[in-house]
């Protein structure tokens, strides 16, 4: 009987340590994928890159600040005119590198009455960083972008507002646990979690097995980055009184709608500080566009692959097609059409909205 036990105890402790191992490995290889997805630098694409003669009458000035690790980050203040009312700050999205995408909206406050302040977050364009190192970073940027727009005595003392798409939409509302001080928030395709994004992201690739990693991505997330990364929009939104317009697509495969506008919805649908504007079928990256450019542009270039001599999704010619490509666009980009692409009718009501609450 003794000899029988100790077997059977023997036998729990290996299954035990087998276990633990898997569980370690699985540990270790979520995250893996979550650094090797996540924890990159991201450059603008140069050949769709805005630029400030695209717009007429924008000016900016160029700034540098730390952010938490002592890493600079470049920020530019944009005007246009006198009689500035407040200060806008805009979080850009993730992957497509920095701030540039969103000169345009940049532009369009700027022409309207505010300053805009939009700047490159950690691993992006002009700042500095090996990579982005994980999602909670943008909000810890545009916590240090605010604390030098406010405290840096090189801004006129303006109320301020906030405008994020995507992770940056996460960020502006996650921000406002430390800056409850911002007066409206307009946030765009964004999420209530940091870990949503990769949740989100990775069904795409992992299906329902996205579901056993997130355990250890939020563990990871934590212990990166504290505070940062328990904090959520939800919380940001109950240590405010800023006023908060959320904005979504249905039919967004990058940040699902349930990840957002929809969780939003069931909480705050009856808050007046609420404003919701719910889309069936503006995507994500062109929520706040008018896509009838990029469309006839897309479907142009399209055709012109179909008259290439050669394949050009075969990896022996990704460097051939990728110089090709660029130079296509260089050609025959209208910059002007590309440059004016905003929904001018949707801008005209967050412009409202800034008006109404920024002050």
């Amino acid at each position: 009987m003794k000899k029988k036990i100790s077997v059977k105890k023997i036998l729990l402790i290996i299954l035990g340590c087998v276990l633990a191992l898997l569980l370690a490995g699985w540990w270790a290889l979520s995250v893996v994928i979550y650094d090797q997805n996540i924890n990159r630098r991201f450059e603008s694409y140069e050949p769709y890159t805005l630029r400030l003669e695209d717009f007429e009458g924008l000016e900016r000035t160029a700034y540098e600040f730390p952010s938490d690790k002592g890493q600079m980050l470049k920020g530019y203040l944009y005007s246009a005119g006198e009689g500035q009312r407040g200060i806008i700050v805009i979080a850009h999205g993730f992957g497509g590198g920095g701030h540039n995408s969103y000169i345009d909206c940049a532009d369009y406050f700027a022409r309207h009455g505010y300053y805009v302040f939009a700047y490159d977050a950690t691993g992006n364009d002009e700042s500095e960083g090996d990579g982005v190192g994980g999602f909670p970073q943008g909000a810890v940027d545009l916590d240090y972008a605010l604390t030098f727009v406010e405290q840096s005595g090189k801004f006129p003392a303006l109320p301020i507002g906030l405008f994020g798409h995507s992770w940056g939409g996460y960020s502006v509302c996650s921000v406002l646990t430390y800056h409850p001080e911002v007066k409206a928030v307009i946030e765009c395709s964004g999420c209530n979690a940091s870990s949503d994004l990769f949740e989100a992201g990775g069904k795409h690739e992992a299906g329902n097995l996205i579901y056993t990693m997130m355990p250890f991505v939020k563990l990871h997330e934590l212990v990166k980055y504290g505070k940062y990364a328990s904090n959520t929009a939800m919380d940001g939104f109950n240590n405010s009184d800023a006023d908060v317009m959320i904005v979504h697509s249905a039919d967004d495969d990058v940040v699902p709608i349930a990840y957002g506008l929809d969780r939003f919805y069931e909480k705050y649908s009856d808050d007046p500080r609420f404003t919701f504007l719910r889309f069936e079928d503006r995507g994500h990256n062109h929520i706040y566009n008018d896509t009838t450019y990029i469309n006839e542009f897309n479907a142009a270039f399209d055709k012109w692959c179909e008259t290439l001599d050669y394949d050009y999704k075969s990896s022996e010619n990704k460097e051939r097609f990728a110089k090709d490509k660029a130079d296509y666009i260089h050609q025959h980009l209208d910059r002007t059409r590309w440059s004016n692409m905003l929904d001018e009718e949707l801008f005209a009501q967050f412009l409202a909205f800034y008006d109404k609450n920024v002050r």
